[in-house]
Order: C-alpha cells, then sequence, then structure tokens
C-alpha cells in the first residue's frame, strides 16, 4: 500500500518470513530489522521488495533513525529471544532482549508518533500451566524465564496502550511451524535435520508434553487481519487475541507423524526426559479471534506438514550445515 511503510523485528524468522511475503502480495512497504546477517542468504523472501536492516532493536538510534527515515505506519514486534532452553541458560540476555527491547519499540512509538500501530508476538507460554484451554482472560502465572519475559513484555504492552494512548494488538500463538523454518532449536526442524543426517532423533523431554501446532501462514494471516481491524477501528486502542491450532498433540505423537511422512519406519527416538522446567500442557482457546476477525485456520496440519517436510529436502544440503 503506497505510503504505509510497515516495521518487521525479526524478518528472517519463521514468522517474519510468512508475514513480510503476505504484506507483499498486499503491496505494503516492509522494512525488516533484524541482527542475524548470515541468515539473509537463506530466508525465503523477495529481496528486491524489502528494505532490510541489519541490527538490534535494543539500539535505541537505530528504531529512532528507521521511524523517522521510512515514518513507520505499523510495527510486528517479532524479534525475541525465543527458546525456552536457552532463556533457562541465559535469562539475564533473554529478559533484556524480550523485555527492554519491546520498551525500547513502545517508548520509541509514544515519543514519536503515538497512531503508529504496534503488534506483539506474544506466546501461549505467557500464561504458564493451565489444566484447562487457556482464554484471553485468564489470569497469566508464567515462572520459567522465556514464558516470564513474554508474560511481562505483554503486560507492559497492555500497560502503554492504556496509559499513553497506544494501538496495541497481541497475539497469543501456539508452536509455530512451516517451511524455512532455520531455527534447529524448534522440534521439527531438528527432527527433519536428524532424519536428512540419518542421526538418531532426541527428545529433551518425556515425548508427554501436549502443545498445538498452527502453519506460520495461519499466524502471519491472523496478525494482517488484526493490523486491517486496527487501522479501521481508530477508536479501539487494545486487542488481545489468542490463535491456536485445532491440532494438539504430545510430543512423541508429533514425532511419529513427521517419521511416518518422511516413510522412515523403526527410526531410533532417544529420550532424555531432562526438560523438567517446561509446561506439562498447552491448549488455546480461539474462539475470540474467529468471532471478531472471522479469522480460521486455513492449513491442516497433514498439508502444512506434508508442505514443510518436502521443503527440507529440497533444501537438504543447507540443512546438512546447521
Amino acid at each position: 500500500m503506497k505510503n504505509f511503510n510497515i516495521l518487521i523485528t525479526g524478518g528472517f524468522g519463521l514468522l517474519g518470513q510468512a508475514l513480510t511475503n503476505l504484506l507483499n502480495e498486499r503491496n505494503f512497504n516492509v522494512i525488516i530489522l533484524d541482527k542475524n546477517k548470515p541468515a539473509l542468504k537463506r530466508v525465503n523472501l523477495n529481496k528486491k521488495r524489502n528494505r532490510v536492516i541489519i541490527g538490534n532493536f535494543l539500539d535505541k538510534k537505530i528504531l529512532l533513525t528507521i521511524f523517522k527515515k521510512y515514518k513507520i505506519k505499523a510495527v510486528f514486534h517479532l524479534g525475541a529471544t525465543t527458546q525456552v532452553n536457552e532463556a533457562l541458560n541465559f535469562p539475564a540476555s533473554s529478559y533484556e532482549n524480550n523485555i527492554n527491547g519491546t520498551i525500547n519499540i513502545l517508548e520509541t512509538i509514544r515519543v514519536l508518533n503515538k497512531k503508529t500501530i504496534f503488534l506483539f508476538a506474544s506466546s501461549d507460554k505467557a500464561y504458564g500451566e493451565c489444566k484447562t484451554k487457556y482464554k484471553e482472560n485468564n489470569n497469566m502465572k508464567a515462572i520459567f524465564p522465556y514464558d516470564l519475559s513474554k508474560m511481562s513484555s505483554d503486560l507492559i504492552c497492555q500497560s502503554y496502550s492504556r496509559i499513553y494512548n497506544l494501538k496495541v494488538g497481541i497475539l497469543r500463538c501456539g508452536n509455530l511451524y512451516g517451511r524455512a523454518d532455520f531455527n534447529m532449536n524448534r522440534i521439527i526442524p531438528d527432527i527433519m535435520r536428524s532424519v536428512i543426517k540419518n542421526k538418531a532423533i532426541v527428545l529433551r523431554s518425556n515425548g508427554k508434553m501436549k502443545r498445538d501446532y498452527l502453519h506460520a501462514d495461519d499466524a502471519a494471516n491472523a496478525y494482517f487481519l488484526l493490523m486491517k481491524f486496527m487501522m479501521r477501528n481508530k477508536k479501539k486502542n487494545l486487542k488481545i487475541y489468542n490463535v491456536g491450532s485445532k491440532t494438539n498433540f504430545a510430543v512423541i505423537n508429533l514425532v511419529k507423524k513427521v517419521l511416518f511422512y518422511c516413510k522412515k519406519k523403526n527410526y531410533k527416538i532417544i529420550i532424555k526426559n531432562r526438560a523438567k522446567n517446561e509446561l506439562n500442557f498447552q491448549k488455546l482457546d480461539f474462539s475470540k479471534i474467529k468471532k471478531e476477525l472471522n479469522w480460521s485456520q486455513k492449513i491442516s496440519f497433514t498439508d502444512g506438514l506434508r508442505d514443510t517436510i518436502s521443503w527440507y529436502f529440497k533444501n537438504k544440503n543447507i540443512i546438512k550445515k546447521l
């Protein structure tokens, strides 16, 4: 869309790529901010249609320069420390990245232009442990570093919206998957790397933890619909939605499904059972976003998983190097 510049932080990630491609299809101008320069060579983006800035959102000067130069109208803040184990091992840097990075962008908007739409990638893990489906009005009880960093950032976003009248949208997604995911710490990329290298699959958990699995393109569509809603509705300053999936599997069942579509029988799986600091059950109630934004899960898990597996095999030479 002419004169509507959108900033995406973490644009080289799985969701960042899916969202950038969707926005390109809708003719929006996209500016990508990502610190992972090596990833630029392998990400699935139309590089000619987007402006890429290698930098860190912890750098306030970079943010000010980007906002002033491009007159940013909307921000999708996807960049973060995303891995549970990394946050467990390096809590201080994870809090710095996830919480202070979010504050930096909110402050930039507060100072420069309060009409800028801010869309924040929260997480189902922000809720902490629940025994039933998560609803948007559940109290959040996160305690582990990654979960707490997302919960804290989520609440800070709500505070900025209510106190400073910023236009803030918050989406709490389940586990995402899809093609061109190079984060080998995520379950499906890790399985595919093991299969491609003909190595045993190693699970850090007991395999019984249950999660929602949602294709990145469906998640990107939720972000896009929320942005459009906030563009139209001038009086709605804060909206919060769960973005879940019809699909909810135990990790071990997910592994078996991947192996089935890879046509691998009797494949070696090693269960370490070391993930003591992770949530056992997560399931999002996403009826609110279906009702209010008419969002729906369009990609079935079977179709999405088959497409994802096919992509990894087609790009196995890249995966072998990771």
